[in-house]
Formats: C-alpha cells, sequence, structure tokens
C-alpha cells in the first residue's frame, strides 16, 4: 500500500487478548466474575399478577444485605422482579419507568405492559448481555394481566408462570407440582410464597425473607416481608439506654456569649 498505510482490515482483534496473557504470565490475576444469587418468580392468577423475590443479596461469598428488595417500580400497573447485578436490575428498570412515564405524559394513556417489555428487551439487546439484568415482567392493563421473562441478552418469554434466578430451578419444581389455570388470588399467592420459600432454603445464593406484590386492575398490593422464615434469635433493644452517672464528670465549664455588635460595610472597612 503506497504512503506506508495499513490496509483495514476486517473480522476480530485479538490484541486485548494477548494483553491478558502477557500479564497473566507475569503473575497478575485478572477479575474473575461474581456468581450472582436471587430467587425471583411470577405467576399468573383469574384477574391478575403474583411476583415474588427473596431479599438476600450477596457480594461474592458474603451476605451484603439480608433484607434488600427486588421488585422494582416500572409504571403503576406493571412492576419487575430483577436479579443479576443489582447496580444493573434499579438502573435499568428505574430508567424504563422514567421513560414509561414521559410515555403517559405525552400520550395521555396508561402503560401497556407490552411496551415496558420492548423497551427493556431492546435496551438490553444493545449491550449483548453485559447489563446483567434478567427480570421477571409482571402487570395488568386493558387487555388483562399479563407475565414475562427477559433475560440480559434482550430475549423474552411470555408464560403463565415463570421463575429466574440462581433459585429458578428450585421455584420451578414447585410451580410444576403445583400450578392450575384460574387460580385465586389467595392460591396464587401461597403458591409464589412456596415457590420462593423453596429457593431460600435450597439456593445458598438467596434467602432471608419472601417479599410479594399483587397487581389487579384496581392497582397494586406490596406485601413485604410476606414471610420471615429466618428469624433472628437476638435483637438488642434499640436505642441503648445508659442511666445519668455511668460516665463520671471530670471538669466542666460554661462560656456566656456577648453582644455583638454588626457593623455593615465592606470586609477591612473602606479604603
Amino acid at each position: 500500500v503506497s504512503g506506508g498505510a495499513e490496509e483495514p482490515r476486517g473480522g476480530f482483534q485479538f490484541d486485548q487478548c494477548r494483553r491478558n496473557a502477557s500479564l497473566e504470565a507475569r503473575g497478575l490475576q485478572g477479575p474473575r466474575p461474581w456468581s450472582t444469587g436471587t430467587t425471583i418468580a411470577g405467576v399468573v392468577f383469574q384477574g391478575g399478577v403474583v411476583l415474588g423475590a427473596d431479599t438476600r443479596s450477596t457480594a461474592g461469598t458474603t451476605v451484603a444485605d439480608k433484607n434488600c428488595e427486588k421488585i422494582h417500580y416500572i409504571a403503576p400497573n406493571v412492576w419487575c422482579c430483577g436479579a443479576g447485578t443489582a447496580a444493573d436490575t434499579e438502573n435499568v428498570t428505574s430508567m424504563i419507568g422514567s421513560q414509561l412515564e414521559l410515555h403517559r405524559a405525552t400520550t395521555g394513556r396508561g402503560t401497556r405492559v407490552v411496551t415496558a417489555l420492548t423497551m427493556l428487551k431492546q435496551h438490553l439487546f444493545k449491550y449483548q448481555g453485559y447489563v446483567s439484568a434478567a427480570l421477571v415482567l409482571g402487570g395488568v392493563d386493558f387487555t388483562g394481566p399479563h407475565l414475562f421473562t427477559v433475560y440480559p441478552h434482550g430475549s423474552t418469554d411470555a408464560l403463565p408462570f415463570c421463575t429466574m434466578g440462581s433459585g429458578s430451578l428450585n421455584a420451578m419444581a414447585v410451580f410444576e407440582a403445583g400450578y392450575k389455570e384460574g387460580m385465586t388470588e389467595a392460591e396464587a399467592m401461597a403458591l409464589v410464597a412456596r415457590a420462593i420459600r423453596s429457593g431460600i432454603f435450597n439456593d445458598l445464593g438467596s434467602g432471608s425473607n419472601v417479599d410479594l406484590c399483587v397487581i389487579t386492575k384496581e392497582g397494586k398490593t406490596m406485601h413485604r416481608n410476606y414471610e420471615t422464615p429466618n428469624p433472628k434469635t437476638y435483637r438488642r433493644p434499640q436505642p441503648v439506654v445508659f442511666p445519668p452517672g455511668t460516665t463520671v464528670v471530670t471538669k466542666s465549664s460554661a462560656a456566656t456569649l456577648k453582644d455583638v455588635a454588626v457593623v455593615e460595610g465592606e470586609p477591612g472597612g473602606a479604603g
């Protein structure tokens, strides 16, 4: 090629792979992915949807939060359970919820569940799975109740019952054994709670309590800590009250304030 310029090449570029291999050969350990843990699930019943989630947040092998919230707001009639990276699930659902609020203000119409689904899947597909947000989306609009799963790569499923997260197989076993069509709200809540409880007791990444969210055409009802299968055996009284005289006073002093004169003008006086 004239001028010494390199001809553009197509295909993949492996420069970073060679760089990483060189660094590892010198003893530098590269970042390793963390395994995330969650059990989230949803069921369609006669006239609505029940969403459920556990409340354990993990940082690797450490329990970071024992009572976090994994059911996120999308719209007044659409809510979403999130599994994966906490920052990704919170920010993706918050961003889509903000866009849907503007959409309602512009059109003057309520949010359809399929609209939220489309916006979520299009956003996640752009990032090819690097945004770690696995979602169970549920809601009720003028066409009836709907339940979807959204995978981090952007693929979706429409199902009458679904589970996601590291405890999804445990919850799915409960659903496949106990699901039936035309369930009442009470039956659906009991089934989802039992499915989440199965993930809590059989998956190390899931734990603590059971949260439920019931969505109908009348609105949503959030059942925070609907079940607490792992209660604390001891709780320190709050606040701790110390009786007077616990700390010995060795010295005391009192300062009095004198009258303060306020002089208006430039700082430092006029030149």
